[in-house]
């Protein structure tokens, strides 16, 4: 099979096609225009609202110092990854939502079909009762439509489900829900005299967090930096800001409280050891006092002075040597405390290898309290960390009784040298060498009571000069344009789509509508010669040609008769059949005109209803015959006169219809009888136009080709399917039917070689 087929695109024909269908695109633009100034209208435009924190470095031991430096140079520390974390947390969202109170929304319809979202100033409120927030883990909205004369109407819904109503009361009101009871209220806001309509969702805190966490955007502004940006979009720019700004305010708060709960407990730590201290030295010096008393010393006189001076050198070293080894006792009893397993150790020993070990080990003790902001118990960083803690401490243990060994050893040594040099005091009485141990004690006590008091005034500076963890380098603010496409862009596309859709919209139907519409498409479908097109007609009469009439219906009729004429270029070729695919095409009206036309001519034509298994040929010209073609062919005793019948309108038109329907329409349709009739009406008549049954139903018209001379196959707009076409372009190349060629109807008047409307 072959269809006709084109290697360029008509595009005058497109243009065409387009402008006969201009009301399409008149309708589609104004559709989308409309549409478009719709939304203009019901659309709040958003803002972007922005705000940025820089991240304070924390102080680091010297190794982590330098390998910060080498990890700067392929982004910001990963320190400011953890305080996204934080500051994007559920918890301090729920802060936020707690503070502002974010949990309950209002929005406002103060024009139809535009309500907006209300901060920080509503119009009605809703209370719900004391303590409901903190479990309500169902969100609940209410409409509330309160009239001029200040009656409402309150609406309560949990997931679309109406649970509370109450109309016509007075506000304030209380209405009793599932979930507690609501009171509805009037604000300063609320416009009086004027109907307002209200929406107002109450959620519990933790739901309304996890919306705010959706809102809020946190993220590193550069890879190099230690700045965090947050962001959010909104309608409502005061609403937009105040999140910002307190979402930054509320993670500032928590790390000043962080800082000052690890200062409240190495306060709190110093504080026992200095009453434990201060009570060993009250005890010391009070013996002192006892003993000087009960010995009468007043003063050592100078052999005293004098060796005193000699071993003051060692007693010197000695006391050094035992502060620093009571230091490290309390140290290891520090950190042998289990309620101090991850605190920072408070104290300062007089060694830099253990003293940069425990200045590491605080610093990785901050770290794990600032990651354990965002993480959670089973974190695998923390879990590391912990685990990091843990060795640490176990080796500062051993480096601890390491280091107290050789200070025992030190303070031993040291002991000896002063024994020995003691030795030498032996002329100086007993109780002078009593009271110069205790002296010694005492001094001791004195040295570790000073160094506990400057480590509390140490403690208390830093938690007087704690600074915020995130310096604010730009408070929230909102950018001037919004975000989206501005109305006049929004215009422009409604109108581009309105222009697009109709070409879009005519291809697609054409498609799915699998039916022709115009003569071009037919001739882009099938080599079929086109004998003539026919107008839609609604004169709703069968037979509409008449000799006087020069309506469009019978000059296209004219024309088609003209084209049949040059078919029927022989003077033997009479018998012309009339077929279609299926019924409802226009066959028999073609038929009944075309016949008509040639009647027009002064010449003898005959109309034939071979279409007997669905005869409609007497309906449509309103007529009764007493014998059919069906009763002909089945019997002999009718002849062919008495089935001619006489068209009264059209001089020269003489009718045979098919008769009632027979039992073997095919059989009788293949009898001789036919062909005798067909060589008898040959002689009769000029034309012979003859009604058959469509090629699509039943196979009647092929075996009557061979009493035809040409053949009409008739096709109608919008009706007849492609499908259809192609098989007609079959039968057309196969040559199955004599002389085949096509007769469109149902085409629009405008389109059919300039003729005009029927006037």
């Amino acid at each position: 099979m072959a269809t006709k087929s084109s290697d360029f695109i008509d595009f005058g024909a497109l243009v065409r096609q387009y402008v006969k269908k201009w009301y399409y695109f008149a309708i589609s633009v104004v559709v989308c225009l409309a549409i478009a100034l719709l939304f203009i209208y019901v659309r709040q435009p958003e803002y972007a609202v922005r705000a940025n924190l820089l991240v304070a470095e924390q102080e680091t031991n010297p190794l982590e110092a330098k390998m910060g430096e080498l990890s700067s140079l392929f982004g910001a520390d990963g320190k400011v990854d953890d305080e996204i974390f934080i500051v994007s947390s559920h918890s301090l969202y729920r802060d936020v939502v707690r503070d502002l109170g974010l949990n309950i929304k209002h929005y406002w319809r103060r024009k139809p079909l535009r309500t907006t979202f209300e901060y920080p100033n509503w119009p009605i409120d809703v209370t719900p009762q004391a303590g409901m927030l903190d479990t309500l883990r169902r969100g609940i909205q209410f409409k509330i439509s309160l009239d001029k004369n200040g009656k409402a109407d309150i609406s309560a819904k949990i997931k679309r489900k109406t649970v509370a109503e109450a109309e016509g009361v007075n506000l304030p009101f209380t209405i009793d829900t599932p979930v507690g009871q609501f009171t509805v209220s009037k604000t300063q806001y609320c416009p009086a005299g004027e109907s307002v309509f209200s929406r107002v969702t109450v959620s519990g805190y933790d739901g309304a967090a996890e919306e705010l966490a959706k809102e809020v955007m946190a993220e590193i502004a550069n890879k190099k930096s230690n700045v965090i940006q947050l962001s959010i979009n909104t309608p409502n720019t005061d609403y937009g800001e105040a999140v910002l700004d307190d979402i930054i305010a509320q993670y500032n708060q928590r790390g000043f409280r962080e800082k000052n709960t690890q200062g409240e407990m190495t306060e709190k730590f110093i504080d026992e050891r200095l009453a434990l201290i201060s009570a060993d030295l009250s005890k010391t010096e009070a013996e002192m006092q006892k003993y000087k008393e009960s010995k009468d010393i007043v003063d050592l006189g100078a052999e005293i002075k004098y060796q005193s001076e000699k071993k003051a050198e060692i007693e010197t070293e000695l006391l050094k040597a035992r502060t620093q080894q009571e230091i490290m006792r309390m140290t290891v009893d520090f950190l042998q405390t289990p309620a101090n397993a991850y605190e920072m150790i408070p104290m300062t020993v007089d060694n830099l290898g253990l003293q940069a070990a425990i200045e590491a080990y605080n610093d990785r003790i901050l770290y794990r309290t600032d990651l354990m902001k965002s993480a959670k118990g089973d974190n695998t960083a923390l879990k590391t960390l912990e685990s990091h803690i843990n060795t640490s401490r176990t080796n500062i243990l051993s480096a601890l009784n390491n280091a107290l060994q050789q200070q025992q050893i030190a303070v031993n040594d040291l002991e000896r040298e002063y024994g020995a040099a003691d030795n030498r005091l032996t002329r100086v009485p007993q109780s002078t060498r009593e009271y110069t141990d205790m002296y010694r004690q005492q001094a001791v006590q004195q040295e570790l009571y000073m160094y506990l008091l400057k480590s509390r005034e140490e403690n208390s500076m830093l938690m007087a000069n704690t600074t915020p963890k995130g310096q604010i380098i730009d408070q929230a603010f909102t950018y001037g344009e919004p975000l989206g496409l501005s109305n006049k862009i929004i215009a422009i596309l409604a109108f581009l789509f309105g222009i697009i859709i109709p070409p879009v919209w005519i291809y697609i139907r054409k498609i799915v509508h699998n039916r022709f519409e115009t003569r071009q498409d037919v001739e882009k479908i099938t080599n079929v010669p086109i004998l003539g097109e026919m107008c839609i007609d609604r004169s709703g009469r069968q037979l509409v040609v008449a000799a006087d009439d020069t309506s469009a219906t019978a000059e296209l009729f004219r024309l088609m008769r003209s084209n049949l004429l040059f078919v029927l270029n022989s003077a033997d070729d009479k018998v012309v059949l009339m077929t279609s695919s299926s019924s409802g095409e226009g066959k028999s009206f073609i038929s009944i005109n075309l016949a008509a036309t040639l009647a027009l001519l002064n010449k003898r034509v005959l109309l034939i209803g071979m279409d007997i298994r669905n005869p409609r040929l007497a309906e449509y010209l309103n007529i009764s015959p007493r014998f059919g073609l069906t009763q002909y062919l089945s019997s002999d005793d009718i002849s062919i006169d008495s089935l001619i019948s006489h068209v009264d309108d059209v001089e020269g038109l003489d009718v045979i219809v098919a008769g009632p329907v027979p039992p073997n329409p095919a059989e009788l349709l293949l009898s001789q009888k036919v062909d005798d009739l067909f060589a008898r009406l040959r002689g009769m008549y000029d034309y012979v136009i003859v009604d058959t049954a469509p090629i699509g139903l039943v196979s009647d018209t092929f075996t009557l080709d061979r009493i035809a001379d040409a053949s009409i196959y008739v096709c109608r707009a919008n009706y007849t399917s492609l499908t259809d076409l192609v098989a007609v372009n079959e039968i057309y190349e196969q040559r199955r039917l004599k002389k085949l060629s096509l007769v469109i109807n149902g085409s629009a008047a405008n389109k059919t070689y300039g003729y005009g409307r029927k006037k």
